[in-house]
């Protein structure tokens, strides 16, 4: 049986458990909200943590807060960052737009930390929020946690993707395979040929996401109510971003205009749309990879990929492509937090998004998420799958559109005429060539030799 204590605030006295390192805030929005039974992410409850560190020592520099009382949030607010008391923070995603019941459930913990450390009276409210309102920490908070899951996480996990992209073109680069449009056969590509257009979405996405990053790091602190700055220093925003930049790590600076970084999510809707593409990118990369290696008899069977369980309950001996099948999942997944986002930054109801706590939700996700898969689409998909190269061979031969080298030779009616024959008979293309042109054997060989064809140029 849960144990309680009673604890009071603006609205009047209710139970919080006994053992709860939050107060009569947090309680009240617990009960409120027992919406999805998540909670927020963890990157968000250390960006708040990060935000009331970096503001106890701006107020002390200021001028504004005692020595005393400035330490033991900011020590309080570290251990916080660092994951100590995740478990006290309790409120759901799906609570107030503006996220004041997070902020005030970080308020009251710190708070209460620091005054159990220091033997002294900390207030949520007067002391760990001075100088703040939930209407600037929670954007801030928002912006710093996606900031540091860009640059800590998604970006080097991007960056490891197109390198081990880049080291299978060097092992088998050289392959040559059958080019395919419409999934139907087209000209020889080389197997790096391909995988290259793969390496430079991905570069084309880090590019991307590295672009969103000024606009990320421009915070809302400092405007706190409705943009104004009222209740806050004068030089708080800007000691607060200097402050905050030296926890972090990151270049952070005050957002050029508060009434836009309260009042809407623009930046948060952009990245979410530059995940988005990148999701997109990953799809491709993960269906090329299912086609490559669909069969092992009725498929392309290009590639084999890495065994890595048993594919089937009821088919002995079956494996599937399971790396690239979460990563369609992941890229789902993305696509569709993007549309919720989307939907989050349109309601930004004249001073003030109401929908931010959903936002940093699905940015959050979406971020994690594409780390995650990258890494594992790297090692476990495209670093350890072996080449086909017999049937690459064997379908190369059998291809009729390799008689496109033809056409400046002997025109476009008569390739297809010879194509079509070749379609029809089940012939090698070099065979029915043979006997409907001019051309030798040998010339005809070094003419549609499909490792020339991948470098494209007219025939000659």
């Amino acid at each position: 049986m849960t144990n309680y204590r009673i604890e009071k605030d603006s609205m009047g006295e209710l139970q919080v458990p006994a053992d709860a390192l939050y107060t009569a805030q947090t309680q009240r929005a617990v009960n409120n909200f027992p919406v999805s039974g998540r909670t927020m992410p963890r990157a968000f409850i250390k960006a708040l943590a990060q935000i009331k560190q970096a503001a106890a020592d701006t107020n002390l520099q200021l001028g504004l807060l005692d020595n005393e009382r400035a330490a033991a949030i900011s020590t309080a607010a570290q251990a916080v960052a660092d994951g100590q008391y995740d478990s006290h923070f309790p409120v759901d995603v799906f609570q107030t737009g503006s996220g004041t019941s997070s902020n005030m459930n970080a308020n009251e913990v710190i708070a209460t930390l620091a005054s159990q450390q220091a033997d002294i009276d900390v207030n949520p409210n007067d002391h760990v929020n001075m100088g703040q309102s939930s209407n600037d920490v929670v954007p801030t908070a928002l912006h710093l946690s996606a900031a540091q899951q860009l640059s800590e996480h998604l970006i080097p996990a991007l960056d490891y993707l197109q390198s081990q992209i880049g080291n299978k073109i060097e092992q088998v680069g050289e392959e040559v395979k059958t080019g395919r449009t419409h999934l139907m056969d087209a000209m020889p590509v080389r197997m790096g040929q391909s995988m290259s257009g793969w390496q430079n979405q991905i570069n084309h996405s880090i590019d991307r996401l590295t672009a969103v990053q000024p606009r990320l790091h421009q915070l809302a602190q400092g405007g706190t109510a409705v943009g104004t700055g009222i209740n806050a220093h004068p030089e708080f925003a800007a000691a607060f971003a200097h402050r905050l930049s030296e926890l972090t790590g990151l270049n952070l600076r005050p957002a050029d205009n508060f009434f836009t970084s309260l009042a809407t999510q623009d930046t948060a809707v952009e990245l979410s749309g530059q995940l988005k593409t990148l999701a997109v990118a990953l799809m491709k990369i993960a269906n090329d990879l299912r086609w490559m290696n669909s069969g092992p008899l009725a498929g392309l069977s290009e590639i084999e990929l890495e065994a890595l369980q048993p594919g089937s309950s009821i088919m002995p001996g079956k494996v599937n492509p399971v790396i690239p099948e979460a990563t369609m999942m992941v890229a789902a997944q993305v696509i569709g937090n993007d549309a919720a986002i989307t939907v989050g930054g349109q309601h930004g109801n004249f001073e003030l998004n109401v929908m931010l706590p959903m936002i940093a939700d699905n940015l959050l996700e979406s971020e994690t998420l594409l780390a995650n898969i990258s890494h594992l689409l790297a090692d476990k998909a495209i670093s350890s799958f072996t080449v086909n190269t017999k049937h690459l061979e064997a379908s190369l031969a059998r291809n009729p559109i390799l008689v496109t080298a033809l056409n400046p030779i002997i025109g476009y009616l008569k390739a297809a005429e010879i194509a079509k024959q070749a379609y029809r008979e089940c012939r090698p293309i070099i065979d029915v060539a043979e006997e409907q042109t001019d051309l030798s054997r040998d010339e005809l060989a070094r003419l549609l030799d499909p490792a020339k064809l991948t470098a494209g140029g007219i025939a000659s």
